[in-house]
């Protein structure tokens, strides 16, 4: 079962989700147990939430407002968000370079960007230490150049007791 603190959201995506529009559709990729499609689909959003594995999001399987989607984003020739638009995309913890520009490009015009994840310098704390894994200093807003205009972004030391270096991005379309 999944720890207490798996559900709590993420701040950042806390901090920006008001920016989305009301009644929204959202993607939540790499969701893991869900926490975001949790917290989204209790402020009247639809989420469509991807994972490898989506065994976490069972008690949600039903819910009108949520789509899930169990497939390898990785896999090559996988295209999980060919033709699809939303109004929003909530990436955390989660670095496929091959799909930051596919990201973005399913945004509609208006749509929000929120994305979260390990940045180099992690490394010195634990996993991830791998370099495919581990944003390097300005690769979001390198993303975001000409394709998105930046409300917020950070680089920052996350402190104790689960010290990490992460890079958040909060841009609209």
């Amino acid at each position: 079962m999944h720890s207490h603190r798996s559900r709590v959201p993420s701040p950042w995506i806390v901090r920006h989700a008001g920016l989305i529009a009301e009644g929204g559709h959202v993607l939540d990729l790499a969701c893991g147990g869900g926490r975001h499609t949790r917290y989204l689909r209790e402020h009247g959003l639809q989420v469509t939430a991807i994972d490898i594995d989506t065994s976490g999001l069972a008690d949600l399987k039903d819910d009108p407002l949520v789509e899930i989607v169990e497939t390898d984003l990785e896999r090559p020739g996988a295209e999980p968000l060919a033709g699809r638009r939303f109004d929003a995309v909530a990436v955390t913890d989660y670095l496929f370079r091959p799909l930051l520009v596919p990201l973005v490009d399913c945004l509609r015009p208006g749509g929000v960007f929120l994305y979260e994840t390990f940045a180099v310098g992690n490394e010195r704390f634990g996993r991830p230490r791998n370099p495919d894994y581990l944003l390097q200093r300005g690769e979001l807003l390198a993303l975001a150049a000409g394709r998105l205009t930046v409300v917020a972004y950070e680089h920052r030391a996350v402190p104790p007791p689960n010290p990490k270096i992460v890079q958040h991005l909060c841009g609209r379309k």
